[in-house]
């Protein structure tokens, strides 16, 4: 069973409001689900995000170690600022660590609030917008835990008289940062939030004819 253990530590520290609907008056609150192919609690998902005020829910069926999420992709193009994703538990934006932070350093970059209901997690009030900050600093940890073992790794792989070679590119990193130029993200911030080059990005841009956000 999947699931973030830290998140529950972190609830502890949020104040809970007795209803969603007195948290979220600013914009729509937007569902997500998602669900393996074994999995078939999508209809509870979906009814307990409309419980708490979803006025749609976007869904995700994965399948083996694909990594596409279409389904988190049109709710990130489809909200605007102010909005709110609410998804039933954490683990269901991401199946690593990695994957949660990267979707909500996205959220965050768009002004896109989270509402986690299980872990009663939301960054829509004053005390939840900390988890942002949470959320953000332990992502900054990661990337310079990445960034030190690839630097370890090159430097040893030199010492043995070998190079590494170039890694495999992800495109499904590349058509989600497509979705957030076309939601009017730059290019750059796409980059930055997906960890991947621009000029991969705008190499795709070019391919599909997508501008540039004015």
């Amino acid at each position: 069973m999947d699931g973030y253990g830290w998140g529950e530590a972190i609830a502890l520290q949020i104040v809970h409001r007795t209803t969603v609907w007195e948290t979220h008056g600013m914009g729509d609150i937007l569902g997500y689900a998602r669900v393996s192919t074994g999995d078939q609690d999508v209809a509870g998902q979906t009814m307990r995000l409309e419980e708490a005020g979803a006025i749609k829910v976007f869904t995700d069926v994965m399948s083996g170690k694909s990594m596409e999420r279409p389904g988190l992709a049109e709710l990130i193009a489809y909200a605007r600022k102010g909005d709110t994703l609410a998804v039933v538990r954490l683990d269901r934006l991401g199946r690593s660590l990695a994957e949660l932070l990267t979707t909500v350093e996205t959220l965050r970059g768009q002004g896109i609030a989270l509402l986690s209901l299980e872990e009663k997690i939301d960054t829509s009030s004053a005390a939840g917008e900390l988890i942002f900050h949470v959320f953000g600093a332990i992502a900054h940890f990661e990337r310079r835990l990445i960034s030190e073992r690839t630097r370890d790794g090159i430097a040893a792989a030199r010492a043995k008289g070998k190079l590494p070679g170039r890694q495999p590119l992800d495109m499904s990193k590349v058509h989600a940062a497509i979705k957030l130029v076309e939601a009017s993200i730059s290019p750059t911030e796409a980059a930055r939030q997906l960890g991947i080059g621009r000029s991969t990005i705008y190499r795709e841009m070019r391919r599909l004819g997508v501008e540039r956000p004015i």
